[in-house]
């Protein structure tokens, strides 16, 4: 019942939680960096889309006239 821990158990057993972590954090990445891309282009796009209706909207008139 009186079993030491050794320096090496416990830095295999900290090896493995970080490689762990480390192998969450990388898939992890490449699915919110293509989101991020989503919802930029996206946004690119509604801002587009509105700022061309309201411009139709309000459109000056500029008339010409020579003299």
């Amino acid at each position: 019942m009186n079993e030491h821990i050794s320096r090496d158990d416990l830095e295999t057993a900290m090896k493995d939680l970080v490689g762990e972590g480390e192998a969450t954090v990388a898939g992890a990445a490449k699915g919110a960096a293509g989101a991020a891309g989503a919802v930029t282009v996206l946004a690119l796009t509604l801002a587009f889309l509105f700022g061309r209706r309201k411009g139709r909207r309000s459109k000056a008139v500029v008339e010409v006239r020579r003299i």
